[in-house]
């Protein structure tokens, strides 16, 4: 099925991580808790990982928060741990960039300051509202979920 901004919700992961987000979790942690439970990760210590990625990484407005999370979801699920394993690195950031390219496909961006609308001198830590940019926060949210979801499926 193709992703669109249409049709997250038919997506449960999708779903999940756009609940967690309306619970209050920030975008990375919404996007990263809605895959935990593959990775054998309890929801503690997957939000912890996740959240300083939030609002493009510590509030900065540069990769949004939801694409790094996808990023560590990728890691988790297809990483290495090998510094000497050059063909799953490259297997990974394979991964990372063909599900970051059908992010920005869709999106125009994976930058969070150009997803909100923000110009860079005032993106930094100016509070903008996670529902407030040219696309809500939760539908991005939900587009990298779905995005990862529909990846792990398409290679298992």
């Amino acid at each position: 099925m193709e992703i669109t901004l249409e049709n997250l919700h038919s997506f449960p992961r999708a779903e999940k991580a756009m609940e967690l987000h309306k619970s209050g979790y920030n975008c990375a942690q919404a996007v990263y808790l809605a895959f935990a439970d593959l990775y054998g990760m309890d929801l503690d210590l997957a939000a912890r990982i996740s959240g300083p990625m939030g609002g493009g990484v510590g509030g900065q407005r540069e990769v949004c928060g939801a694409v790094s999370a996808m990023a560590l979801a990728l890691g988790m699920l297809y990483g290495y741990s090998d510094p000497a394993d050059k063909e799953t690195k490259a297997a990974l950031y394979k991964r990372v960039q063909d599900c970051s390219a059908q992010f920005r496909e869709i999106t125009g961006s994976i930058v969070c300051r150009e997803l909100l609308g923000l110009t860079k001198d005032a993106a930094a830590m100016t509070g903008a509202r996670p529902n407030s940019g040219k696309i809500p926060c939760r539908t991005l949210v939900g587009l990298c979920a779905a995005i990862l979801e529909q990846h792990i499926a398409e290679t298992e």
